[in-house]
């Protein structure tokens, strides 16, 4: 017989699969296109129509490995400079600020799975998301804690990777262990000392990613700790290339 796994492990693995039966659920339930655009209310129209994104969605120059917005002449922030981070790339497609923060919180707190398609869309057509998926072996969603699930009824970070990329999305992989404190609040060093132990690697899964191109994909990016805290399990694996890749940045 396989030896036992940790108590956290199978929690985890257990909340992934209610995750999975409630998406099943809400796949039926999506509602239609709706008929006016979300932030102009143009009708008719997609959720986000194609004026808004070209209007709100401009390509920023980024520090090649947080995302953080900079200077078009400069390639690292100075953070980066100073303290390399486990991340080799981090791409992000507009700012954590209007009208995406708003249609985030419309994704994320008042369950409307629905936004997955359109924001995925506009992840995909930042710059160098594309080139960083198709060399990808595989996408892998940050995970939320069992009881984040419940509460949520969906990972929004898994709805956005099953858009780029269903066969090559891993969710059973990379578990969060335990519930967190709310980061909002916290500050960079307290967000890494909240999240010291909360992620892990499925054993049955170290074979697969060791000496591969991973993505390491969530919705905001705020001070990087997550995604930071999250690729060191995967270094730790063996991972030869880690991308994280996020929806919004925060400036």
């Amino acid at each position: 017989m396989p030896p036992s796994l940790p108590q956290g492990i199978c929690q985890a693995r257990a909340g992934w699969r209610q995750a999975l039966a409630w998406l099943a659920l809400q796949a039926r339930r999506i509602p239609a296109v709706p008929s006016q655009c979300a932030v102009c209310h143009a009708w008719p129209a997609e959720r986000l129509c194609g004026d808004c994104v070209a209007r709100f969605a401009l390509p920023r120059h980024r520090c090649r490995n947080c995302a953080l917005p900079l200077p078009p002449e400069a390639v690292q922030c100075g953070r980066c400079i100073r303290h390399s981070p486990p991340l080799d790339a981090c791409l992000a497609a507009v700012d954590y600020s209007y009208p995406w923060a708003g249609l985030l919180a419309q994704f994320k707190f008042q369950h409307d799975p629905g936004w997955a398609a359109p924001l995925a869309a506009r992840l995909r057509s930042a710059p160098g998301v594309e080139q960083a998926l198709q060399a990808a072996d595989w996408l892998l969603p940050v995970p939320l804690s069992a009881e984040r699930l419940r509460e949520r009824g969906f990972n929004q970070a898994l709805l956005l990777a099953r858009q780029l990329d269903r066969a090559r999305t891993r969710s059973d992989w990379l578990l969060r262990l335990r519930a967190t404190e709310a980061q909002s609040s916290l500050t960079r060093a307290q967000r890494l000392r909240n999240l010291r132990g909360a992620f892990a690697l499925d054993p049955m899964a170290a074979a697969q990613l060791a000496g591969r191109r991973v993505v390491l994909l969530d919705d905001v990016m705020t001070t990087g700790a997550t995604l930071q805290t999250a690729a060191l399990v995967l270094r730790q694996a063996g991972v030869a290339h880690i991308t994280g890749l996020v929806l919004a940045r925060t400036a």
